[in-house]
């Protein structure tokens, strides 16, 4: 065989080669550890835009703006498919006095409360990112890598909230005081402060170098309850509030200033049952493949 044909059959062969090598090195790092930092905000039936509420973005109160954070693993089941494990912390707040709306700003609730989530959740990578060459040579065509991955992702998991209000200068939780005439009749048993969620949304990845990556992520969690701001139903008898579980209960149950004291008497209206509470984060992520052993476990070095 000739130089010449040799010389072809080599920049034929090569780059084929390196194209089958890149294609399954992502399988020795399908681990990938992640953390998280950003902000999280609420959408229920306290604070708000100037209207009547609702759980859209558009009545969103931005200045309650609460910092979020979260840590996880994932692991690359294809190129195109991942699941990872993944634990969360927010904060959420809202308030009555944020808003402009009447009977919103009337009814003068207010809460926050932690959120922690543990969730397993499962992405769909639309743009995937693909490993080159090593060193992005110039002209040499076929071989490089590209940096970035966009995918959706959705999952499933257990959350754990407990809203609080403020009263002289102390935090309550609200909960134990049955603002809504919990535990006092058969009809309105205490709400449980564990749920479950829905989580999904979008991400973005940029390869930094071939094992770290930083990204943003934003996702919406559809939740289980509507008690996370500890409001959903009507106003119950706040006599019979004061007398089973004290002022300071009656207080969060009706701390209008009593001007129209018919907006707040026992089974009107004081939240919206139908639609439950949902909130969102904004993260962004620092990841760090992980190689992964011969017995498919990933190795922490």
């Amino acid at each position: 065989m000739s130089r010449t044909k040799i010389i072809l059959f080599l920049f034929i062969l090569i780059p084929v080669f390196v194209n089958a090598q890149s294609q399954s090195r992502w399988k020795r790092m399908r681990y990938e550890m992640f953390y998280g930092l950003g902000a999280t905000n609420f959408l229920g039936e306290l604070g708000g835009a100037d209207q009547e509420g609702t759980n859209f973005l558009r009545d969103l109160e931005i200045s309650m703006t609460r910092l979020a954070t979260h840590i996880g693993l994932r692991y690359r089941i294809s190129e195109t498919f991942s699941t990872k494990a993944m634990l969360s912390y927010g904060l959420l707040r809202g308030d009555d006095k944020l808003t402009n709306e009447t009977y919103r700003h009337y009814r003068n609730l207010a809460f926050r409360s932690p959120i922690i989530e543990l969730s397993n959740q499962f992405e769909y990578s639309i743009i995937r990112e693909k490993q080159g060459h090593r060193y992005n040579l110039r002209r040499v065509r076929g071989l490089k890598g590209f940096k970035t991955n966009t995918y959706f992702f959705v999952g499933f998991g257990v959350i754990y909230f407990n809203p609080k209000n403020k009263y002289q200068g102390k935090w309550y939780a609200l909960q134990p005081l049955g603002t809504e005439g919990q535990g006092l009749v058969p009809t309105r048993p205490k709400y449980s402060r564990i749920s479950a969620c829905i989580p999904y949304g979008i991400g973005f990845k940029y390869g930094l170098n071939r094992r770290t990556n930083i990204g943003i992520e934003f996702g919406a969690r559809k939740t289980f309850t509507d008690y996370i701001d500890d409001v959903s139903t009507t106003y119950f008898d706040n006599q019979m509030i004061r007398e089973a579980r004290g002022d300071i209960a009656a207080y969060f149950a009706d701390p209008s200033d009593g001007t129209h004291p018919n907006w707040t008497t026992a089974y009107e209206q004081r939240g919206d049952a139908k639609d439950k509470d949902s909130y969102m984060f904004l993260i962004v992520n620092l990841t760090y493949k992980l190689y992964t052993t011969r017995g498919g476990l990933p190795k922490f070095r």
